[in-house]
């Protein structure tokens, strides 16, 4: 399993990753989520790729097929005025393709992007989760993460 940043090559199967966890969002919130739909575009993929503020990883197994990704963002807050001056590497979307779930995948690609936080001196990780995912709930728990804040809404 090599675990290494994304390139242009990638977006086609990145593309398909997108749609299979829209497609788990959808199911669990068809209110929120549309069927069919991608979190971004070809042209937007591009953009991020580029962007180091906001690296991609992908897992890619020994034939350099794409199995899972994690999209990371670095946040830092300086001189807020309630928050300390840390800095955070978010992760806004891991998923690994349903065909190789299993595999522990995700658990290979979770810890690198630990490394990879730690290595860049972040003082936490972070994430959110859809309630309605609790597969993704116990995998991220089974990683040791645990809850740092609640959202909640009504619905009107």
């Amino acid at each position: 399993m090599d675990i290494r940043r994304a390139c242009r090559k990638d977006i086609p199967k990145i593309m398909d990753l997108l749609l299979q966890v829209c497609m788990i969002h959808h199911k669990g919130r068809p209110d929120l989520f549309r069927s069919g739909a991608r979190k971004y575009t070809k042209t937007q993929l591009e953009e991020i790729i580029a962007d180091d503020s906001r690296p991609v990883f992908v897992a890619a197994d020994g034939n350099g097929e794409v199995l899972g990704y994690a999209f990371c963002v670095f946040i830092r807050h300086e001189n807020d005025n309630m928050l300390t001056d840390i800095s955070t590497l978010y992760i806004d979307d891991l998923c690994v393709d349903e065909k190789s779930r299993g595999r522990h995948i995700g658990r290979i690609l979770f810890e690198s992007v630990k490394d990879f936080a730690r290595e860049n001196g972040c003082y936490n990780l972070t994430l959110n989760v859809w309630s309605c995912n609790t597969s993704a709930m116990k995998f991220y728990e089974n990683c040791g993460l645990v809850p740092q804040k609640t959202g909640l809404e009504t619905i009107l």
